[in-house]
């Protein structure tokens, strides 16, 4: 077998990970129409408001937001934010369910990206931060762009 290619990421969602403490990742398959897919690879798809659900046994990612594609025809799907399936192992989705039985943490869309022909989604758990967690994280983001701008104008000084 042939080495897994990371593929070219198609979707991010930024603000997850200024909401959350991300502990743990699960990469999910999707189940998507035709056209959804050919979207995808356009980067018209938008999982910033997307959010994961576990129903019957089942994992199913909710207000992602997919455009219709261009030349689809009558074979777009009518609804854009419609709730699609992931596809996840038994074991996988038991282990999100005890974690997500927990106050306080969520299951987040991180990214959408192509692996081997195949849109994945990349899910994360997730631990809500305070708004001060929100503000120290940005603060310790701020210092360490200091850091290194002035590492950067310290070596052009030294040339």
């Amino acid at each position: 077998m042939g080495k897994k290619s990371e593929g070219k990421q198609l979707a991010q969602n930024k603000k997850a990970s200024h909401d959350y403490f991300i502990e743990d990742t699960y990469e999910a398959g999707m189940v998507l129409t035709g056209t959804e897919i050919k979207s995808i690879r356009m980067g018209k798809a938008n999982i910033s408001d997307s959010f994961c659900t576990i129903r019957n046994g089942e994992a199913f990612v909710h207000n992602m937001h997919i455009s219709p594609f261009e030349q689809g025809g009558r074979h777009n799907p009518t609804d854009p934010t419609r709730a699609r399936k992931l596809l996840l192992h038994k074991e996988q989705i038991s282990k999100l369910i005890g974690t997500t039985k927990q106050q306080g943490y969520a299951l987040v869309p991180l990214k959408i990206y192509v692996r081997n022909g195949y849109a994945k989604l990349l899910i994360g758990i997730g631990r809500g931060k305070k708004q001060y967690d929100k503000r120290e994280t940005e603060a310790k983001r701020d210092a360490q762009r200091d850091i290194q701008r002035a590492l950067r104008e310290k070596q052009k000084v030294a040339k």
